[in-house]
């Protein structure tokens, strides 16, 4: 009993970092970084930074309209699905 005390931590720690790694990633139907960042770029924003996978989506920062803001990009469409002023 007093092994597994000791391993399950790393076990655990171990588990969450694999499926950090796994989540963030792009899936197979996703469009690519270049595409979100053309219909971005359309949207008007410049200076896109972050721009990752992140829980199903895209996300990043860029300037819109003179003004920092944080965005979610749909992974298939391309469309925005959230923005806002960065804090």
């Amino acid at each position: 009993m007093a092994a597994f005390h000791k391993i399950a931590p790393a076990v655990a720690l171990l588990a969450l970092t694999m499926g950090s790694a796994i989540a963030d990633q792009p899936g197979a139907d996703w469009i690519s970084k270049e595409q979100v960042m053309q219909k971005l770029t359309a949207d008007g924003y410049t200076k896109i930074t972050g721009l990752e996978a992140d829980d199903g989506h895209w996300e990043g920062k860029g300037v819109k309209n003179g003004k920092i803001m944080e965005f979610h990009v749909d992974p298939r469409s391309g469309a925005l699905t959230r923005e806002e002023i960065d804090d």
